[in-house]
Order: C-alpha cells, then sequence, then structure tokens
C-alpha cells in the first residue's frame, strides 16, 4: 500500500515547485495539497511568492521545474485557456468587470457557452441562462443590482461580481488574490460568508493579509517564505508557531 499523499485523492498536488527569474527562486521546491470541499489560505510577507504561485497553478507564468496536478492532470505543460476548461478560475487583485454592462450582461458574458466570440454572438438568452444568472447574483448579493451598470457598485460589490463571474463558469478550484483588501468591515464580514458558502463541490485557494478574515475562513493555512512552506496547519496552530511570529505576524 503506497504511503504518504499517494493514497489520496487530492484536488490540487502541488510537489517540488520551482520558478527562478534570473537566477532568483521565486517559488523554491514548494509542495502542498488541497482537499476537495476545501479552503485553503496562503500568507506571508510580501516577495514570499504568493501571487507567483497563483500565477504558475493557472498557466500564466511557466514553472522551472515540478508538477501541479488538478484532478491527477498535470497542468505545467498545458496553455492558461485549458487550465480554465479543466476547471480552475482565478480573480486577480483588481475586479477585471464590464463597468459599461450591467450586472446582469457580466455574468451572462461570462456563461461557459458564449466563450468564443461566435458563441457570444450567436448566443441565446434563454430560460437556463437566466435562472443560472439569477442563481448567481443572489450568491453573490447582487439581486437587486442585476439592472445597474457595473461602474455604479461600490468596490466590495465590484470584487462579489468578479467573483460571480467566476461562479457562473462552475469551476472545481476558485483562486482568489486578496479579495476583501480596500473593503469596508461589513463587506469582508459578507465576503467571509460567500466563501464558507461557495465551497460545497469545489474548493477556494485565497491569498490574504487581513488576519482577522483568514481566521473566518480558511480550514488550513499555508505560511510561505522565500517561495517555501514555512509552516501548514489550523490558524490557531500557525499563530502559535514562532517562526512564523519572527517572520510575518510580528511585523
Amino acid at each position: 500500500m503506497p504511503i504518504g499523499h499517494l493514497q489520496k485523492d487530492f484536488l490540487l498536488a502541488v510537489e517540488g515547485l520551482t520558478v527562478s527569474f534570473d537566477g532568483f527562486k521565486a517559488v523554491n521546491n514548494l509542495s502542498f495539497y488541497v482537499d476537495e470541499n476545501e479552503i485553503r489560505v496562503i500568507i506571508g510577507p510580501n516577495g514570499a511568492g504568493k501571487t507567483t504561485v497563483l500565477d504558475l497553478i493557472c498557466g500564466k507564468t511557466k514553472a522551472s521545474s515540478g508538477s501541479i496536478q488538478f484532478r491527477g492532470k498535470e497542468l505545467t505543460k498545458l496553455k492558461e485557456n485549458d487550465i480554465v476548461q479543466a476547471g480552475i478560475g482565478r480573480k486577480f487583485q483588481t475586479p477585471s468587470i464590464y463597468d459599461d454592462l450591467t450586472v446582469f450582461e457580466n455574468l451572462e458574458i461570462s456563461y461557459p457557452r458564449g466563450r468564443s466570440v461566435f458563441g457570444a454572438l450567436t448566443f441565446n438568452r434563454d430560460s437556463a441562462v437566466r435562472e443560472r444568472v439569477q442563481e448567481v447574483a443572489e450568491m453573490v448579493f447582487l439581486k437587486d443590482r442585476l439592472g445597474m451598470t457595473a461602474d455604479l457598485l461600490s468596490h466590495g460589490q465590484k470584487q462579489w461580481l468578479e467573483i460571480g463571474m467566476l461562479l457562473i463558469q462552475d469551476p472545481d478550484l476558485l483562486m482568489l488574490d486578496e479579495p476583501v483588501a480596500g473593503m469596508s468591515v461589513s463587506e469582508r464580514v459578507k465576503t467571509a460568508e460567500l466563501l464558507n458558502r461557495i465551497i460545497k463541490g469545489r474548493s477556494v485557494l485565497v491569498i490574504e493579509h487581513d488576519m482577522k478574515f483568514v481566521e473566518d475562513i480558511a480550514h488550513k493555512v499555508t505560511v510561505l517564505h522565500q517561495g517555501q512552506v514555512l509552516a501548514e496547519g489550523s490558524m490557531e496552530s500557525v499563530k502559535a508557531n514562532p517562526k512564523v511570529v519572527e517572520v510575518y505576524l510580528g511585523h
């Protein structure tokens, strides 16, 4: 019987991942594993390699060595759009929504059937799409904003809309880079509620600096330092870890 991680099917298995930029190892022999229906939060000081890890998983950056397996499929050789098709959705720090379109149209345009330009042009707004848009809008607290153009939304609502645009594609893994940066306290609370609700049937990988928010959502925390795992475990165990306090939380 194989031992260790081999006897368990992880949603995401990152092993020995390294990427060098001009000789500098931004990510250095990194390994971590994400379960189904898990909220994993990656924390660590600036320059620890957090965003680079998301760039590597979604194919924006190519690894120098190592493996990224998603449901057993190797991602390191795939193009970005193939990784999206495999079931991974990525939200960047700055919301990329269509300001001049309504909330409804932003969600509709993200619906998987209209992915190609031709598909988008010949795309019928049938009841299945409308129902899905309504369902996702309710999930992200924007049901009463469907007719509003996106530029009129608050910063927090724009972040939710972009999460909705990913959710409508029904990814198995949702990756969020600092989702609550710049949000009000009440918006942060609602975002935690949102993430805790959407993990039925999917996992979420989050990079975050707001420790209160991390405590509200994290099933498991991975602390990165200089491109490597410094510590991993529950928020309590990580907060009590002297190395983590010295490198990160003490600042």
